[in-house]
């Protein structure tokens, strides 16, 4: 039975808070049509972006803490909250009637205090926000739905205004950038195909071979997508790879590929000659990179399971590039993961461990000459410069290599952290470097 655009959002939001489970695949399994799945993907994308105004806001329309409110309460008042102060469209009238009824189905009691906080909330809409916060780390993250501990960090290598700007940029709505699968097709016959499919496209200036893509729909039903023209990329991640300067006939390992975005730009940049070994811990993911492979057209590639940080003999020094895009916190994709925000300090403490531990393991693979690219997709510099810095200390075979971005990125000393508001894509970081002996 198919259910509404908000009953589908507090679903996925519910299934959020009580188990962790990932809003977007709860909301792929329910049943709606294409206009209130749009709906729905905003809504829950909204609330978990500016949670924390939300809960500000709704603290002062109830005059209580938002902590003595039920949860199951608190994720209606969030997503009707959200539609009657962010979205323009909807008109008041139905963000709290459908409230209420939510209300009315979910916690029957507190029917009425829903009724009266949406009913306050409503007559401020297009009102600037006012907050009683004096300036701050805090005030920020209450502002930008950001935890207060990461603003600290930003604020203090970025400074005030910077760090605004970044804040600001991890909270608007992330595009779709399809990366043209050369070995296929070019990049004009991928937007005519685009445009007879109904799908508008844009120009990234940043790559030649790439197109921001509009009303798309589901990509998996467009006949581009199926015939493998072309496969999806955040243009950071696209750039890593060109820095790493592979060519056709290299030898490429891929450490932790899944799902096998890097992998794949490599093939393209070796026009699909060489060979490209790609591993993942995660044996359930190799999948993907396979699926993608077959789709994609591509034959050099193999995948199979592997620990990036765990030594294997059998590929000492076998690589002309390594690439090393380690896990990390992921405070580089808030776009597209507005959840990851919710992440405590605590749970992120040993990733530098880890992945210095990954970076010194695929040190060892790489052939005298040849590259080694560690990335993240996150900003944070102790995750980033911090691990890349100690290596070097401990490590005398290897030396940044300086590499070029397109403008307004620029050149770069041989590591660079991309952050969100420099040029629409995601937070990233890229490290080259060369094996000197």
């Amino acid at each position: 039975m198919s259910v509404s655009a908000r009953e589908a959002a507090y679903a996925a939001l519910e299934a959020w808070r009580r188990r962790g489970a990932r809003p977007d695949m709860i909301l792929s399994s329910q049943d709606m049509d294409r206009r209130d799945m749009a709906l729905a993907q905003k809504i829950v994308s909204g609330v978990l972006q500016n949670s924390c105004l939300l809960d500000y806001r709704i603290g002062v329309y109830s005059g209580r803490a938002v902590s003595s409110l039920q949860p199951q309460v608190l994720d209606i008042l969030r997503l009707s909250v959200y539609q009657l102060l962010f979205l323009d469209r909807v008109p008041s009238h139905a963000a709290v009637s459908e409230g209420v009824e939510l209300a009315k189905k979910r916690a029957p009691r507190a029917a009425g205090l829903v009724n009266a906080v949406l009913r306050k909330a409503s007559t401020d809409r297009g009102k600037p926000v006012d907050l009683q916060i004096e300036d701050g780390p805090r005030r920020l993250s209450v502002l930008y739905s950001h935890p207060e501990w990461f603003v600290a960090e930003l604020l203090e290598r970025w400074g005030q205004e910077r760090t605004e700007s970044v804040l600001r940029a991890d909270n608007e709505e992330a595009p779709i950038l399809a990366q043209v699968n050369t070995l296929k097709t070019t990049l004009p016959e991928l937007t005519e195909l685009l445009r007879e499919e109904g799908v508008g496209t844009r120009a990234c200036p940043l790559l030649e071979n790439a197109l921001y893509l509009e009303d798309t729909g589901a990509l998996t039903g467009l006949r581009s997508f199926q015939k493998g023209l072309f496969y999806v990329q955040d243009a950071a991640a696209r750039l890593a790879v060109t820095a790493a300067g592979v060519k056709p006939g290299d030898t490429v390992f891929d450490l932790c590929a899944a799902p096998g975005g890097k992998s794949f730009a490599a093939a393209m940049d070796m026009a699909d000659r060489g060979a490209i070994r790609a591993f993942d811990i995660h044996g359930k993911k190799l999948n993907l990179i396979r699926g993608g492979c077959e789709r994609l057209g591509i034959t050099v590639l193999t995948a199979a399971p592997g620990d990036a940080g765990v030594f294997d003999p059998a590929l000492e020094a076998g690589a002309d590039a390594v690439i090393a895009d380690v896990p990390c916190s992921g405070f580089g994709v808030l776009r597209k993961k507005p959840e990851i925000r919710y992440k405590k300090p605590e749970e992120l403490e040993r990733l530098p461990e880890l992945q210095l531990k990954i970076l010194r393991n695929a040190a060892r693979y790489v052939k005298p000459g040849g590259t080694l690219l560690y990335s993240t997709c996150t900003v944070r510099r102790g995750e980033n410069e911090d691990v890349a810095e100690a290596f070097l200390r401990e490590s005398r075979d290897f030396a940044p290599e300086p590499f070029d971005l397109p403008e307004p990125l620029g050149a770069s000393g041989g590591m660079r952290t991309i952050l969100p508001d420099e040029a629409g894509t995601d937070g990233f970081f890229i490290c080259k470097l060369r094996r000197i002996r």
